[in-house]
Protein backbone atom coordinates (compact mmCIF):
# COMPACT_ATOMS: atom_id res chain seq x y z
CA UNK A 1 0.00 0.00 0.00
CA UNK A 2 1.22 3.11 -1.28
CA UNK A 3 1.24 6.52 1.66
CA UNK A 4 -1.17 8.30 -0.79
CA UNK A 5 -3.33 4.68 -0.55
CA UNK A 6 -2.93 4.97 3.20
CA UNK A 7 -3.95 8.44 3.52
CA UNK A 8 -6.75 7.82 1.54
CA UNK A 9 -7.97 4.59 3.47
CA UNK A 10 -7.56 6.68 6.97
CA UNK A 11 -9.85 9.61 5.36
CA UNK A 12 -12.27 6.74 4.92
CA UNK A 13 -11.74 5.28 8.00
CA UNK A 14 -12.14 8.56 10.14
CA UNK A 15 -15.60 9.65 8.25
CA UNK A 16 -17.35 6.07 8.51
CA UNK A 17 -16.33 6.60 12.30
CA UNK A 18 -17.87 10.34 13.10
CA UNK A 19 -21.07 8.93 11.94
CA UNK A 20 -20.68 5.55 13.75
CA UNK A 21 -20.34 7.54 17.01
CA UNK A 22 -23.14 10.12 16.07
CA UNK A 23 -25.31 6.93 15.80
CA UNK A 24 -24.38 5.21 18.64
CA UNK A 25 -26.23 8.12 20.34
CA UNK A 26 -29.27 7.07 18.43
CA UNK A 27 -31.68 4.27 18.50
CA UNK A 28 -33.54 3.37 14.91
CA UNK A 29 -37.33 3.80 16.64
CA UNK A 30 -35.99 8.09 16.69
CA UNK A 31 -35.46 7.68 13.05
CA UNK A 32 -39.32 5.90 12.48
CA UNK A 33 -41.12 9.30 12.98
CA UNK A 34 -40.17 10.59 9.93
CA UNK A 35 -40.96 7.79 7.73
CA UNK A 36 -44.53 7.90 9.69
CA UNK A 37 -44.54 12.09 8.84
CA UNK A 38 -42.45 12.72 5.80
CA UNK A 39 -42.87 15.97 5.41
CA UNK A 40 -39.29 16.74 6.89
CA UNK A 41 -37.43 14.02 4.39
CA UNK A 42 -39.47 15.58 1.64
CA UNK A 43 -38.39 18.98 2.20
CA UNK A 44 -35.07 17.83 2.70
CA UNK A 45 -34.42 15.99 -0.23
CA UNK A 46 -36.14 19.29 -2.37
CA UNK A 47 -33.90 21.35 -0.40
CA UNK A 48 -30.74 18.96 -1.58
CA UNK A 49 -31.39 17.56 -4.61
CA UNK A 50 -33.43 19.83 -6.34
CA UNK A 51 -33.31 23.40 -5.24
CA UNK A 52 -29.28 23.58 -4.74
CA UNK A 53 -28.47 21.92 -7.92
CA UNK A 54 -30.80 24.59 -9.69
CA UNK A 55 -28.69 27.33 -7.91
CA UNK A 56 -25.57 25.82 -8.28
CA UNK A 57 -26.07 25.14 -12.28
CA UNK A 58 -27.73 28.69 -12.67
CA UNK A 59 -24.35 30.09 -10.96
CA UNK A 60 -21.73 28.52 -13.30
CA UNK A 61 -24.12 29.61 -16.03
CA UNK A 62 -24.24 33.46 -14.94
CA UNK A 63 -21.12 33.62 -13.36
CA UNK A 64 -17.96 34.30 -14.61
CA UNK A 65 -16.17 31.33 -12.51
CA UNK A 66 -13.78 28.60 -13.10
CA UNK A 67 -14.80 25.59 -14.88
CA UNK A 68 -13.58 23.53 -11.55
CA UNK A 69 -15.21 25.80 -9.22
CA UNK A 70 -18.28 25.13 -11.27
CA UNK A 71 -18.19 21.02 -11.66
CA UNK A 72 -17.28 21.55 -7.50
CA UNK A 73 -20.35 23.71 -6.97
CA UNK A 74 -22.88 21.16 -8.74
CA UNK A 75 -21.30 17.94 -7.71
CA UNK A 76 -21.21 19.51 -4.11
CA UNK A 77 -24.80 20.19 -4.34
CA UNK A 78 -25.56 16.83 -5.25
CA UNK A 79 -23.51 15.01 -3.32
CA UNK A 80 -25.31 13.87 0.08
CA UNK A 81 -24.26 15.04 3.95
CA UNK A 82 -20.87 14.90 4.48
CA UNK A 83 -20.12 13.07 7.40
CA UNK A 84 -18.86 15.67 9.71
CA UNK A 85 -21.97 17.79 9.63
CA UNK A 86 -24.10 16.21 12.28
CA UNK A 87 -22.05 17.19 15.01
CA UNK A 88 -22.15 20.36 13.79
CA UNK A 89 -25.98 20.28 13.43
CA UNK A 90 -26.23 18.94 16.77
CA UNK A 91 -24.56 21.73 18.26
CA UNK A 92 -26.54 24.29 16.36
CA UNK A 93 -29.85 22.79 17.64
CA UNK A 94 -31.02 19.82 15.27
CA UNK A 95 -32.11 16.27 17.25
CA UNK A 96 -29.57 13.94 16.61
CA UNK A 97 -32.51 10.94 16.23
CA UNK A 98 -33.76 13.41 13.32
CA UNK A 99 -30.48 14.92 12.25
CA UNK A 100 -29.06 11.10 11.95
CA UNK A 101 -32.21 10.07 10.09
CA UNK A 102 -32.23 12.99 7.84
CA UNK A 103 -28.42 11.94 6.73
CA UNK A 104 -29.41 8.54 6.27
CA UNK A 105 -32.54 8.38 4.69
CA UNK A 106 -31.61 11.67 1.79
CA UNK A 107 -28.34 9.35 1.47
CA UNK A 108 -30.65 6.40 0.57
CA UNK A 109 -32.58 8.52 -2.01
CA UNK A 110 -28.90 10.05 -3.50
CA UNK A 111 -27.97 6.60 -4.72
CA UNK A 112 -31.20 6.67 -7.40
CA UNK A 113 -31.36 11.04 -7.47
CA UNK A 114 -27.44 11.11 -8.33
CA UNK A 115 -27.00 9.11 -11.71
CA UNK A 116 -30.45 10.86 -12.93
CA UNK A 117 -29.46 13.95 -11.95
CA UNK A 118 -25.63 13.91 -13.63
CA UNK A 119 -27.52 11.94 -17.13
CA UNK A 120 -29.35 15.02 -16.92
CA UNK A 121 -27.23 18.16 -16.29
CA UNK A 122 -25.09 16.07 -18.80
CA UNK A 123 -27.76 16.58 -21.86
CA UNK A 124 -28.16 20.34 -20.72
CA UNK A 125 -24.77 21.16 -21.15
CA UNK A 126 -24.65 18.88 -24.43
CA UNK A 127 -21.68 16.30 -22.96
CA UNK A 128 -22.87 12.35 -22.81
CA UNK A 129 -22.43 11.77 -18.26
CA UNK A 130 -23.19 8.86 -16.92
CA UNK A 131 -22.36 7.17 -13.29
CA UNK A 132 -23.65 3.66 -12.47
CA UNK A 133 -26.22 3.63 -9.48
CA UNK A 134 -23.61 0.87 -8.53
CA UNK A 135 -20.93 3.29 -8.04
CA UNK A 136 -22.98 5.98 -5.89
CA UNK A 137 -24.45 3.05 -3.87
CA UNK A 138 -21.00 1.57 -2.68
CA UNK A 139 -19.87 5.25 -2.10
CA UNK A 140 -23.32 6.15 -0.18
CA UNK A 141 -23.20 2.62 1.84
CA UNK A 142 -19.31 2.65 2.97
CA UNK A 143 -19.39 6.30 4.15
CA UNK A 144 -22.56 7.07 5.72
CA UNK A 145 -25.06 3.85 5.64
CA UNK A 146 -23.00 1.26 6.98
CA UNK A 147 -21.52 3.31 9.72
CA UNK A 148 -25.34 4.89 10.61
CA UNK A 149 -27.04 1.37 10.46
CA UNK A 150 -24.37 0.12 12.67
CA UNK A 151 -23.48 2.41 15.38
CA UNK A 152 -28.14 2.42 15.94
CA UNK A 153 -27.45 -1.58 16.08
CA UNK A 154 -24.96 -0.94 19.01
CA UNK A 155 -27.19 1.03 20.06
CA UNK A 156 -30.38 -0.97 20.60
CA UNK A 157 -28.33 -4.24 21.42
CA UNK A 158 -25.82 -2.46 23.77
CA UNK A 159 -26.99 0.73 25.27
CA UNK A 160 -24.22 0.98 28.16
CA UNK A 161 -21.55 -0.21 25.39
CA UNK A 162 -22.57 2.37 23.34
CA UNK A 163 -22.20 4.93 25.49
CA UNK A 164 -18.63 3.95 27.23
CA UNK A 165 -17.24 3.96 23.77
CA UNK A 166 -19.08 7.16 22.10
CA UNK A 167 -16.77 9.63 23.12
CA UNK A 168 -13.41 8.26 22.95
CA UNK A 169 -14.09 7.09 19.05
CA UNK A 170 -15.36 10.38 18.70
CA UNK A 171 -11.97 12.12 19.38
CA UNK A 172 -10.10 9.07 17.44
CA UNK A 173 -12.21 9.96 14.62
CA UNK A 174 -11.69 13.37 14.79
CA UNK A 175 -7.73 13.32 15.00
CA UNK A 176 -7.70 11.03 12.51
CA UNK A 177 -9.88 12.76 10.04
CA UNK A 178 -7.61 15.91 11.11
CA UNK A 179 -3.88 13.71 10.95
CA UNK A 180 -5.13 12.26 7.38
CA UNK A 181 -6.35 15.61 5.46
CA UNK A 182 -3.59 17.81 6.37
CA UNK A 183 -0.93 15.96 3.61
CA UNK A 184 -3.75 16.42 1.69
CA UNK A 185 -4.56 20.01 2.37
CA UNK A 186 -0.67 20.82 2.27
CA UNK A 187 -0.34 18.94 -1.38
CA UNK A 188 -3.62 20.62 -2.91
CA UNK A 189 -3.24 23.82 -1.08
CA UNK A 190 -1.02 25.59 -4.01
CA UNK A 191 -3.75 24.39 -6.60
CA UNK A 192 -6.88 25.56 -4.39
CA UNK A 193 -4.76 29.45 -3.71
CA UNK A 194 -4.44 29.30 -8.15
CA UNK A 195 -8.47 28.96 -8.01
CA UNK A 196 -8.74 32.04 -5.32
CA UNK A 197 -9.62 35.08 -7.24
CA UNK A 198 -12.19 36.15 -10.43
CA UNK A 199 -15.11 36.15 -8.08
CA UNK A 200 -14.60 31.96 -7.02
CA UNK A 201 -14.82 33.07 -3.09
CA UNK A 202 -17.59 35.20 -3.46
CA UNK A 203 -19.65 32.30 -5.72
CA UNK A 204 -18.92 30.01 -2.75
CA UNK A 205 -20.21 32.11 0.12
CA UNK A 206 -23.14 33.25 -2.05
CA UNK A 207 -24.27 29.57 -2.45
CA UNK A 208 -23.35 28.49 0.90
CA UNK A 209 -25.59 31.70 2.11
CA UNK A 210 -28.15 30.52 -0.22
CA UNK A 211 -28.14 26.90 1.05
CA UNK A 212 -28.69 28.55 4.66
CA UNK A 213 -31.19 30.61 3.54
CA UNK A 214 -33.33 27.52 1.87
CA UNK A 215 -32.41 24.80 4.30
CA UNK A 216 -33.69 27.38 6.70
CA UNK A 217 -36.76 28.44 5.44
CA UNK A 218 -37.67 24.48 4.24
CA UNK A 219 -37.02 23.61 7.52
CA UNK A 220 -40.08 23.92 8.82
CA UNK A 221 -41.82 25.20 12.14
CA UNK A 222 -39.14 23.17 14.10
CA UNK A 223 -35.68 25.43 15.07
CA UNK A 224 -34.02 22.39 15.46
CA UNK A 225 -34.89 20.79 11.91
CA UNK A 226 -34.20 24.16 10.50
CA UNK A 227 -30.97 24.28 11.36
CA UNK A 228 -30.37 20.16 10.45
CA UNK A 229 -31.39 21.36 6.86
CA UNK A 230 -29.50 24.45 6.30
CA UNK A 231 -26.28 23.29 7.20
CA UNK A 232 -27.13 20.37 5.05
CA UNK A 233 -27.99 21.82 2.03
CA UNK A 234 -25.24 24.51 2.01
CA UNK A 235 -22.26 21.78 1.60
CA UNK A 236 -21.69 18.35 0.75
CA UNK A 237 -19.90 15.24 0.93
CA UNK A 238 -16.05 16.26 -0.42
CA UNK A 239 -15.55 12.50 -1.11
CA UNK A 240 -18.80 11.41 -2.53
CA UNK A 241 -18.64 15.06 -4.63
CA UNK A 242 -15.11 13.94 -6.38
CA UNK A 243 -16.16 10.83 -7.08
CA UNK A 244 -18.79 11.90 -8.91
CA UNK A 245 -17.19 14.73 -10.87
CA UNK A 246 -13.92 12.13 -11.31
CA UNK A 247 -16.70 9.80 -12.81
CA UNK A 248 -17.80 12.50 -15.14
CA UNK A 249 -14.54 14.19 -15.76
CA UNK A 250 -11.73 11.92 -15.19
CA UNK A 251 -8.73 14.10 -16.89
CA UNK A 252 -9.97 17.15 -14.75
CA UNK A 253 -7.04 16.98 -12.18
CA UNK A 254 -8.47 20.04 -10.66
CA UNK A 255 -11.47 19.05 -8.96
CA UNK A 256 -10.33 18.12 -5.77
CA UNK A 257 -8.56 21.32 -5.38
CA UNK A 258 -11.84 22.55 -6.15
CA UNK A 259 -14.29 20.70 -4.38
CA UNK A 260 -11.91 21.25 -0.98
CA UNK A 261 -11.99 25.11 -1.76
CA UNK A 262 -15.70 24.79 -1.60
CA UNK A 263 -15.79 23.09 1.44
CA UNK A 264 -13.54 25.23 3.29
CA UNK A 265 -15.05 28.74 2.21
CA UNK A 266 -18.20 26.88 2.56
CA UNK A 267 -17.57 25.71 7.09
CA UNK A 268 -16.01 28.92 7.75
CA UNK A 269 -19.58 30.42 5.58
CA UNK A 270 -21.75 29.04 7.63
CA UNK A 271 -20.33 29.38 11.40
CA UNK A 272 -22.05 32.95 11.75
CA UNK A 273 -25.46 31.24 11.17
CA UNK A 274 -23.80 28.14 13.95
CA UNK A 275 -23.28 30.48 16.48
CA UNK A 276 -26.48 32.41 15.85
CA UNK A 277 -28.65 29.41 16.90
CA UNK A 278 -26.40 28.37 19.43
CA UNK A 279 -26.97 31.64 20.58
CA UNK A 280 -30.81 31.58 20.27
CA UNK A 281 -30.96 28.41 21.54
CA UNK A 282 -29.00 29.42 24.54
CA UNK A 283 -31.65 32.40 25.09
CA UNK A 284 -34.66 29.49 24.56
CA UNK A 285 -33.93 27.69 27.53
Amino acid sequence: MTLQQAIGLAIQISMALVVFCVALGVRPAEIAPLLRSPGLLIRSVLAMYVVMPLVAIAMAIWFDIRHAVEIALVTMALSPIPPILPNKQIKAGGNPGRTLGILALTAAVSVIFIPAAVTLIGRMFGRDLSIPPGTIFEMVAIALLLPAIAGMVVRQLAPMIADRIARPLSIVANVMMVVAFLPVLVKVWPAMMALVGDFTVVAIVIFAAIGILVGHVLGGPDEGDRAVLALAASTGHPGIAIGIAHAANPDDQGIPAAVLLVLLVGAIASTPYVMWRKRSRGRSK
